[in-house]
Order: structure tokens, then sequence, then C-alpha cells
């Protein structure tokens, strides 16, 4: 089954979280992970993206870093990045820098709307 893998540029647990959304909140011009931006708002999952998330019929998996180097061992990138992983691939759909282009969360649906249209 083909799947959309998204791997944040942040890493894992609450204390993580924390000072994520203290970046966000304090100086969000320089907070690092642009996916992350676009998909949550300072505390909750942007209310849009939430809803196409659910909504969606392709099926998603989201990580951050240490979770996603932990699960796919040896393998790095320029995070965040947007995959899509089917049994025998996994090729970047999203990179980095078009992640960080992309300045709203409709822009970043459309985005993977397109990427995703043979799904």
């Amino acid at each position: 089954m083909t799947q959309l893998v998204f791997v944040y540029n942040a890493n894992s647990g609450k204390l993580n979280a924390l000072f994520d959304a203290g970046h966000k909140l304090f100086s969000p011009g320089t907070y690092k992970c642009s996916l992350c931006a676009l998909t949550f708002d300072t505390f909750t999952e942007n209310a849009i993206w939430k809803k196409f998330r659910k909504d969606s019929s392709i099926k998603m998996a989201f990580y951050h870093i240490d979770e996603f180097e932990s699960v796919y061992p040896g393998k790095k990138f320029d995070y965040p990045v947007v995959f899509m992983k089917d049994e025998n691939n996994m090729e970047i759909v999203i990179n980095s820098d078009q992640l960080k282009s992309i300045k709203t969360v409709e822009e970043l649906i459309n985005t993977i709307s397109s990427a995703t249209i043979h799904l």
C-alpha cells in the first residue's frame, strides 16, 4: 500500500514540543520546521490541515527526526521532507526547500494533492 511519510524537522518528546511552541510563538521567522509551521498552530494542529488529513483517502504517517531515523536507520535527509512510500520504494515528493517555499496550509494541501493524483 502506498502512503505519504512526513518527517518534521524536530525531535519527539514533551520538552521538545514545549521548546518548539515557544520558538514558534516568540521567534517564528527563525523556526526551523516549515512543515510544523504549516500543519500546526502554536499549540494545536491547524484546523484546515486536520480536516484534510482526516478526510483524505491517502494513507499518511508522521515522524519526528529521531523517530524516523529509528525506524529507517541509516537514512538521513534535509528535514522536513515528505516521501511517497510503497512496499519497495521511498522517494521524496516534497523536499525541504520546496516546503520552505510553501506559505499556506492550502498551498501544502494542493501540492500534496498534485503529487498524489495517481494514488
